[in-house]
This record gives C-alpha cells, structure tokens and sequence, in this order.
C-alpha cells in the first residue's frame, strides 16, 4: 500500500498517546514545587508551560482530521454530531472542576474576587481574564479550544477547499502579529475580561489544523513524505525541538514561540506519517500510553491535587522540594486521574458514538 493510503486508512494513531504524555508531563513538572524552584534557572527548565502548545497542535490536528475524513466517508460534516461528541469529551469534567473548586472559593471561603470571575468560567471566556481562580488557572486553555471548536467547523463547510490554507496563514500571521503589537490597539476591556491577544494562543492550533489538511492532500503528503516521512523524522524532529527549547530566548513571545510551535507541528507530522516511525516503540509503552491517554484528567485535576497534597504536606512538615513530595504529587494526580476516567468520564465517553436520540430516551 502507498504511503498516502495507508495513512488515510489508519484509523487510530499509535504514537500519539505517548505524544499527550510527553504535553501533560510537560505541565505537570511546570507546576509542581521543583519546576516553580528552577523557573529562574536554566532556561530549557523553564518550558514546562510549553505543553499547552503541544497539546494544542495535537488537538487542531486530530480535530481537522476526523472532521476531513467525515466529509470523505459521507459526504458532508454534521455540527451537531461534532458539537455532541465535544461536549460529552469536554464538559461533564469540566463542568465538575469548575463548579467544585469555584464553589469552594466563592461559598466556602467567601472570596468577593472569585466570585466575580467565577461566571467567565462557564462561558469558556478564561483566556480573557486578567486574573484566576486559584486552581481553575488551566482552563484558559479549554477557552482556546472551545471557542475554536465554535469557528473552526463552519470554515470547513463554508470555505472552498483552495482557501482553507491561506485562511489558517492569516490567522496565524494576525496571532503572532497581535501579540508582538504589530497593530498597537489598546485591549477592550469589559469588568475582568481584557481582549487582548497575547493571551490567546491560538496559532498552534491552527497549525496543527493546517498540517491536517496538508496531509490529507495526496500532494501535501507526498512534498513532506521524504523529509518527515523517513524512519528518524521523528527522532530528528525532538531533538530539535529540545534545541529550540534550550537557546530560544527566555521570553518567547512573538516569533520565537512560532519557530516553536513549527518544531512541534513537524514532530506531528512525522509521529503520523509513517506508524514505524523510530520514536513510536517508546511512546507506546504501556505506562506512556496510558498517561496519554488519561491526560485530559490529568490536566484539569493536577492543580487541586497539587493544594491538597501541599497542604498535606506542610502539615506533616514534609518539605515541599523532596522527592517523597514529587512522587506523592505525581502518584496522587495519576490515581485522581484514573478513578475520574474509569468511573466518570468513561461513562459520557460511551455516548459520543450512539445516537443522540436514543441517548435521550434512555435517559
């Protein structure tokens, strides 16, 4: 089988657990006490906040993909099959998260600041806040997401083919642009909410979207198939990425964070090129898949498991920089992590592929 068909017809993307695994690792160190303690230190120390932008490429990628490939197989895209799968991924855990941690600060502690920024939360307009709930600082990102999840579909539909690309370039361009204050606009401002753009990555992923649409093409695919299609793209690829990540400037605002996220989207493209790739025996590893694949657990419960561990912690006088601290920490949000995916998220994840109406009248 060529190449390009047998790319088309892989259904399931090995490699890309272990891909979520490296992100969530990624935020889970930038988090805990030693990351916070090395912030100041070298500076490929202090990317750990980076795996938001990988989880980013991952998931303009995977999204565009399935999206493309539900036009292939029916001829259109349906937004309510998409919008219904979205929300049964995304919303009952989140939905959990914010109410509870938000709960806590507004009812139980009485906090007048969390309480008006509580609403925002709900509304998916966290990227915008000029200040967070402590815990609930994460979910900017899932504002990102679902106010791309919003757009991004009816582009699909609406846009001829041709215009996709150059559509995703200029968003891309008007990101970085923005957020170097190419166009120097003074930010709207509306009670917490500033709307400014250096708070709103968007541009991985929207390369992540254009990346899928690059290789669905037989000729997009065939251009990059002798560089990143080869065996050790992948390799390469990461080790490049590493090298970015350590002599790219500390602040890497503006065009060093695109260099970034162009070294991100090619380990991408050469993680799902070719299911042989040198890298892909390691990223699927049992316990490397299996972080990926309840990284989205991971993600929005680290930080309430981190506040309860280090209050834990300071009451047993364990200090907070020893390693019994760390494995206690990382050993908690996997096993929060593992109870939310197998007895919570399972349950609404079981639902994405059945139809909505016979859903409704179960219930």
């Amino acid at each position: 089988m060529a190449p390009h068909a047998r790319y088309l017809a892989t259904r399931h993307f090995g490699a890309l657990d272990g891909a979520r695994a490296l992100a969530i690792a990624m935020v889970l160190y930038h988090h805990s006490p030693v990351g916070a303690a090395l912030s100041d230190g070298p500076v490929i120390a202090a990317r750990g906040f980076l795996g938001v932008d990988l989880f980013f490429v991952l998931s303009g990628y995977l999204i565009t993909t399935l999206l493309l490939r539900e036009r292939d197989r029916t001829g259109a895209i349906s937004l309510g099959g998409f919008y219904w799968r979205r929300a049964l991924r995304i919303l009952p855990l989140y939905l959990v998260v914010v109410t509870a941690v938000g709960g806590y600060y507004v009812l139980v502690k009485g906090e007048a600041e969390a309480a008006r920024l509580w609403p925002f939360y709900y509304l998916f307009l966290a990227n915008f806040l000029t200040a967070d709930i402590p815990n609930l600082a994460p979910m900017w990102s899932l504002s990102v997401e679902e106010q791309y999840y919003l757009l991004w579909p009816l582009l699909l539909i609406l846009l001829p083919a041709r215009w996709l690309l150059p559509v995703l370039a200029a968003g891309i361009a008007v990101n970085v642009a923005g957020v170097i204050g190419v166009f120097g606009l003074t930010a709207p401002e509306w009670g917490p909410l500033r709307f400014a753009l250096p708070v709103a990555t968007y541009a991985p992923i929207l390369m992540g979207s254009g990346l899928a649409i690059v290789l669905h093409g037989a000729r997009g695919f065939a251009a990059l198939w002798p560089v990143l299609g080869a065996r050790w793209a992948s390799p390469a690829a990461l080790i490049l990425l590493v090298a970015l990540l350590a002599v790219l400037p500390r602040d890497v605002t503006g065009l060093p964070n695109l260099v970034l996220h162009l070294a991100m989207t090619a380990l991408l493209a050469a993680l799902v090129m070719r299911e042989d790739s040198a890298l892909a025996p390691v990223l699927r590893l049992a316990p490397v898949a299996r972080l990926g694949a309840v990284s989205y657990g991971l993600y929005l419960l680290h930080l309430p498991v981190l506040h309860v561990v280090r209050e834990a912690a300071e009451a047993l006088g364990l200090g907070l920089g020893t390693v019994l601290f760390h494995l206690v920490y990382w050993g908690a949000c996997w096993l929060v992590a593992e109870v939310s995916f197998r007895g919570f998220e399972t349950v609404f994840l079981n639902m994405r592929h059945k139809p909505r109406e016979s859903v409704g009248a179960a219930q």
